[in-house]
């Protein structure tokens, strides 16, 4: 079996891994290069406009990048343990590893990376993942991965999420990880249509946008915490240790952008109320001489009247009437009051 290319004990030699998943990677490109094209641009900027500009576009890259790569990540709930454990099925062999659990919306990912890597005559670091996405059946997966024969405790930790497994594991983490995405994909939206509203003078509602962009993502988390809590204690012993989770960054990411959107969209949604003008200033839109009599659409709304300010209205001018024009208003309605005549 070893001139095929198989390793000890006789199975699939383990597939090359990336250190990053490569949609994160992909997302992070993007806005990266989003944001050194907004820098380069940067110096045609003059003044106080520059600094203002730049606090927008970082910001609100950020929050698009965030809400992006959080629904892709594997980083919601995390955990890892250093163990002495049995490596493959058919072996009495053991060995020093650490086993890390990575769940997140769409699956499960299980790194193993033994300590040292080089043990029992090969190297010991895996990373595999396991989906439920739609479309995805994480059953077959699993399957897959016995026949591959995966190590012990990949293999360990991947069917305690099967959907037969009386952990339960797999319908709380599925049903959290849709509910959680679609709030995600929902926040994005918000978070496109704020840009755009911002970069017109409707200010106000890209205000509620930006509000509406955290209230969803704040969702997702609620329903994301409410799903998983309904899971029962299932313990992950692996060898002599215990493997235990808790929330990850991406979790944590959420909840701090979250609370940055609801923030801005508070702070906008007041600076509309009390300072219109400065609000209009930092989105670099023009301002009128009077800003009590000035009329916008962000400020006062489609049905609001437009006011004009005194330097604005025309000055009253005497139209003088001639004599003729007087005396036929008098000739025809002389039944009227004596004052026609002017």
């Amino acid at each position: 079996m070893a001139t095929l290319g198989h390793t000890f004990p006789f199975y699939v030699g383990r597939k090359p891994i990336f250190p990053m998943d490569t949609t994160l990677a992909v997302i992070v490109a993007i806005f990266v290069t989003a944001l050194v094209t907004f820098i380069i641009i940067l110096p045609g900027i003059r003044g106080k406009m520059r600094l203002f500009w730049l606090l927008r576009v970082v910001t609100s890259l950020f929050i698009g990048a965030v809400i992006l790569a959080v629904n892709f990540s594997s980083e919601w709930f995390i955990g890892q343990v250093s163990t002495n454990t049995s490596y493959k099925a058919f072996s009495s062999e053991w060995i020093s590893a650490d086993v890390g659990l990575q769940v997140g919306l769409g699956g499960v990912n299980i790194t193993l990376t033994g300590t040292p890597v080089q043990q029992l005559n090969e190297t010991i670091n895996y990373n595999e993942k396991f989906t439920w996405r739609l479309g995805e059946n994480y059953a077959e997966e699993y399957t897959k991965a016995l026949e591959k024969g995966l190590p012990d405790p990949v293999l360990y930790l991947a069917e305690k999420f099967t959907p037969n497994s009386p952990c339960g594991l797999h319908g709380q983490y599925r049903l959290a990880g849709h509910y959680t995405s679609a709030m995600l994909w929902v926040a994005f939206l918000c978070w496109l249509l704020a840009n755009v509203m911002l970069s017109m003078p409707v200010l106000v509602y890209g205000g509620h946008m930006v509000l509406a962009t955290g209230i969803f993502q704040l969702l997702g988390l609620l329903f994301f915490s409410t799903a998983t809590s309904l899971a029962s204690p299932c313990a992950l012993r692996l060898g002599t240790a215990t493997l235990h989770t808790h929330r990850g960054p991406a979790f944590w990411l959420t909840l701090t952008t979250g609370l940055l959107c609801m923030l801005l969209g508070l702070a906008m949604a007041v600076a509309h109320k009390v300072q219109p003008q400065r609000l209009k200033a930092f989105f670099n839109q023009s301002t009128g001489e009077d800003p009590v009599l000035e009329w916008n659409p962000e400020e006062g709304g489609l049905l609001s009247p437009r006011y004009r300010s005194t330097a604005e209205s025309p000055e009253p001018q005497d139209i003088p009437l001639s004599e003729a024009s007087s005396e036929a208003c008098c000739k025809e309605e002389h039944h009227r009051e004596p004052d026609c005549a002017l």
